[in-house]
Formats: C-alpha cells, sequence, structure tokens
C-alpha cells in the first residue's frame, strides 16, 4: 500500500465550508469514496443549511452550528442505512452546503423585444431589464431538479435559466395588463412587484427557488422616444417610422420651437424681441389648438383661426437638444408633449393647475405639476408690495451756516 492510497484512507473529521463570496448556491463537501467517521465534527455557519444524500436520496439537514456525527442526530441516515444499535466507523454519505442567502445581484433582460399594442403608437417593440433577487427556498427540489450530481452550483448556472423565465413571464404579464407602452413606461415600478409574482410561479414548484424582488426598467425604440421629443408621437408604427401625422399640429410645433429659438437669440435683433413680445400670445393659442378640453370656453382671434399657409421656405430647426418636454392629461387622456414655453403659457391663462397630472421622460409616474422641480418655478407668485405710508417722512433739517 502506497503513500497516497494511506493518505487517501484517512477517514474525514471536520466537515465545514469556509467561502467568502455570495454567487456559489451548493457546494458539495470532498471525501475520499464518501466515508465519514463516526463522530466527526460538522460546522455550518450562517447563512448555510447541511444536508447529507445518501444514494442520491435526501437523509438528515442541519441548520447553523456545531454538531457531533453520531446516530443519534442522523435518525433519517440510521433509517436508510439500517443501523439499530449505532453505526460502526466509516459511514458514506454525500453532504452538500447550501446557501440560504440571497443574490441580489442577478441581472435579467429580454433577449428579444416584445410586441405591444399600443393606442397611440399602434403595434411597439420594447425591451426590458433589470435586477432579479433569487435565493433556495425549497432544498429538496434544488437538489433533485438543479444540482443533480454537480459538485458545486454557481449563480451564473441558474442565471440564463431565469433570465429565459423572466423573459416569458414579461410578456405574459405585459399581455394580462393590456397596457400601451407609455403607460408600461410610466408604471414600471408598480409592476416590477406583479413581474416578480409571475416569476415566483414558475420558478418555486419547479427549481425550489424564490424572488423576494425584482426591479424593471422598461425602454422604447429610440425612434419612438424622438418622435415623442418633437411632438408628433402619435402615427409612429411599429417600424419607427412617422405616418398619418397631423401637419398642422407638427407646423405649429416646429414653428413654436423657431419662436424660442430666435427669442433667446444673445444677438438682440428686431426679429428676436417681436417674437419675445408675440411668444406668449401664440404660445397660448397652440396650446388651446393642441389639448383636447383646454381652452374649450375661450375666444379666439380670427386671426388666429386662420389656417396658416404652407410653408414655403426651409423646415424650421429641430428642437434645442436637452429641451424637457411634458406630457399633460386632459380628462384621462394623455396630450403633448409640450416645452417649457408652453407650460408656461398654460399656466399663465390657467390651462394648466398645480394639480394638473404631468408626466415627462425619466420619471417614475404621472405627478401634480407643483410637485415637479422644474416646473415649481412656474407656479411662484411675487410676495405683496409692501405698504405704503400717507405722507412722506420729513426731511432732516439742513446745517446751519458757519
Amino acid at each position: 500500500m502506497g503513500l497516497l492510497d494511506k493518505l487517501k484512507g484517512e477517514l474525514v473529521d471536520i466537515i465545514e465550508w469556509i467561502d467568502d463570496s455570495r454567487s456559489t448556491l451548493a457546494w458539495r463537501f470532498p471525501r475520499y469514496q464518501n466515508e465519514i467517521k463516526n463522530g466527526a465534527q460538522l460546522i455550518v455557519r450562517e447563512g448555510q443549511k447541511a444536508v447529507f444524500v445518501y444514494r442520491g436520496a435526501l437523509a438528515d439537514q442541519f441548520e447553523p452550528g456545531h454538531y457531533e456525527l453520531k446516530s443519534e442526530n442522523l435518525p433519517i441516515m440510521s433509517t436508510l442505512q439500517g443501523w439499530k444499535h449505532g453505526f460502526d466507523s466509516p459511514f458514506r454519505s454525500e453532504v452538500y452546503f447550501i446557501n440560504t442567502r440571497p443574490v441580489t445581484d442577478l441581472r435579467w433582460g429580454t433577449p428579444q423585444p416584445v410586441t405591444v399594442r399600443d393606442p397611440d403608437l399602434k403595434m411597439v417593440q420594447i425591451r426590458a431589464n433589470g435586477l432579479c433577487v433569487v435565493k433556495i427556498a425549497d432544498i429538496e427540489t434544488f437538489l433533485k431538479e438543479v444540482i443533480g450530481t454537480d459538485s458545486a452550483v454557481e449563480a451564473d448556472e441558474i442565471a440564463e435559466l431565469l433570465r429565459r423565465v423572466i423573459s416569458m413571464a414579461f410578456s405574459d404579464m405585459v399581455l394580462e395588463t393590456g397596457l400601451g407602452a407609455i403607460d408600461l413606461q410610466g408604471q414600471q415600478v408598480a409592476l416590477s412587484g406583479k413581474l416578480a409574482e409571475f416569476v415566483q410561479e414558475r420558478v418555486d414548484d419547479e427549481f425550489g427557488l424564490e424572488i423576494p424582488e425584482m426591479t424593471m426598467n422598461i425602454s422604447l425604440p429610440d425612434e419612438i422616444t424622438q418622435a415623442m421629443t418633437r411632438g408628433v408621437a402619435k402615427g409612429v408604427e411599429a417600424s419607427g417610422f412617422v405616418e398619418n401625422v397631423d401637419l398642422n399640429k407638427y407646423q405649429q410645433a416646429q414653428a413654436a420651437n423657431a419662436m424660442l429659438a430666435a427669442a433667446e437669440n444673445e444677438g438682440g435683433s428686431v426679429m428676436g424681441d417681436m417674437m419675445q413680445m408675440g411668444m406668449g400670445a401664440v404660445m397660448a393659442g397652440q396650446m388651446a389648438q393642441s389639448m383636447p378640453g383646454m381652452g374649450a370656453n375661450q375666444q379666439v382671434a380670427p386671426q388666429q383661426q386662420q389656417a396658416a399657409p404652407a410653408p414655403t421656405a426651409a423646415p424650421a430647426p429641430p428642437p434645442l437638444p436637452g429641451q424637457t418636454m411634458y406630457h399633460v392629461d386632459h380628462g384621462g387622456q394623455p396630450g403633448g408633449p409640450y416645452n417649457m414655453a408652453q407650460m408656461q403659457a398654460g399656466i399663465g391663462n390657467g390651462q394648466v393647475t398645480g394639480q394638473t397630472l404631468v408626466w415627462s421622460h425619466g420619471m417614475a409616474g404621472w405627478a401634480a405639476a407643483q410637485t415637479v422641480p422644474q416646473l415649481q418655478a412656474l407656479f411662484a407668485t411675487p410676495p405683496p408690495m409692501p405698504p405704503r405710508s400717507a405722507e412722506p417722512p420729513p426731511m432732516p433739517p439742513s446745517p446751519a451756516a458757519g
């Protein structure tokens, strides 16, 4: 018998798992021919569970603590191996350590876009991604369906499995809610919990996993995002091209952008001064015409009722980069988007109040206009003037002549 064979014949005395990572979900304690000495020491640390597997069957489980392995604290193992009066050394069994801590950095994303039927944008393809928190809930199911005969299971191994499950669950959730693309994006925080429920139903009994929490970020195609910024969101088809756009509204939006650019011209030209003077009235007229239900009781000047002639000159410049656009609630129907000058005009003539719901790209959902930091300054009113005295104060006496 060689020295190597003699070393392999030594029986295991201490069984423990020292792991400083959070990416390993299960680990099998290595031993020669699965032999464990009678009275061996078992150490289970916090965040772990130890399970004994005999001939493929789950036997005894141990919570965190320090144990001496004897037939008294191995009742199931004793039954499986037929021990009547204790067992002789050695006994054979596989020992698995299970990580009971949640894995919090599992990233997921839809590999293919999901088609959504939208009332305004017709058919839209959206994508989603986020983070998923996962932990082992049922050790027996996880052992049978995931571990099998593997010596270790890493989080990356179940990540691909979960990504497929989450992608299908996301498609089913979108179909069940019946929401359009804009509403899905506006309610993505609330829908994250609903998606976690859809995923939980598909991984608990099947893989023994639990999904305590999920985050979700829904993204629209770049073509639609750019079209919404230009104020021509309606009519965007799934291909991303603009069709059946109201040209009159488009020309009004382009004219408003051109006036805003001219009014902000630091050169102080006469044309810029004239546009600054007329911008408020023009913006108010555009908001009254483009927002259904707003300004319905107001009279429009005859010259504003006439349709503007088709422009023959070069097209107006695009909106200024970085310009924030807002959608406004009109009795349950979203309108817009409108730039800051249009919002100021609507607030000035009372068409937009502090309680009017608005939404802009990047906001978690619809919110009252007066709660949006960028719009709060538009609702500020100057303080009252200090009271004037009836008579001016007396003049101080002139110095006496020397």
